[in-house]
């Protein structure tokens, strides 16, 4: 199936996604990688306020390389990263917040689970950096540029954003694992 999501998202707007389906997301995209990461878990255990929502919304894993020009911020490249690097941060993350897509590469090893009635994972191809770029309509603001451009939260706006493969559902379906699975047994089977 192919679906077109708008930020912000409710969680029935996930609820109908499984595995293999492919989605373009409209609308409001924050990038965060790993120090975005650390710094969203540092204020939320002090209690201090984000300076931007994420009740509904969707993380990409992306550090992109912007250029800033007399109108503000141009996109430059904007591929995924790889997923994984986060994937400890991101079940305090969920518990936290209302975040109801991450799109990365690579999938999260051990989140499936935790993921779970709350959030998706799409998968978004490696190398396609120059077509992400093209699919941001708007960068409509930074915060914490203190952590450098790649770590910074940039807010983007995005017009069907994608193609993005569900690589984990919300029923903790996961296409990574059973790939690695396959995987496993296929080496074990060398091993033999």
């Amino acid at each position: 199936m192919e679906y077109h999501l708008q930020t912000p998202l409710k969680k029935e707007d996930i609820k109908k996604l499984n595995v293999g389906d492919i989605v373009y997301i409209s609308g409001e995209v924050l990038t965060a990688r790993d120090e975005a990461h650390s710094r969203i878990l540092e204020l939320d255990e002090t209690g201090e306020k984000l300076p931007f929502s994420l009740k509904g919304a969707v993380i990409y894993h992306c550090g992109p390389l912007m250029q800033q020009t007399e109108n503000g911020w141009k996109v430059i490249s904007a591929g995924p990263t790889t997923s994984g690097r986060m994937s400890k941060m991101t079940h305090s993350l969920l518990k936290a917040h209302e975040v109801r897509v991450i799109i990365g590469k690579g999938g999260m090893e051990c989140i499936a689970s935790e993921m779970k009635n709350r959030c998706v994972y799409l998968a978004y191809t490696g190398g396609c950096a120059a077509l992400a770029s093209k699919l941001i309509q708007e960068v409509k603001t930074v915060h914490w540029f203190d952590l450098g451009m790649p770590e910074a939260v940039w807010v983007l706006r995005v017009e069907d954003f994608g193609p993005l493969i569900v690589g984990i559902d919300s029923n903790g379906n996961d296409i990574f694992g059973k790939v690695r699975e396959r995987a496993e047994k296929v080496l074990e089977n060398r091993k033999r």
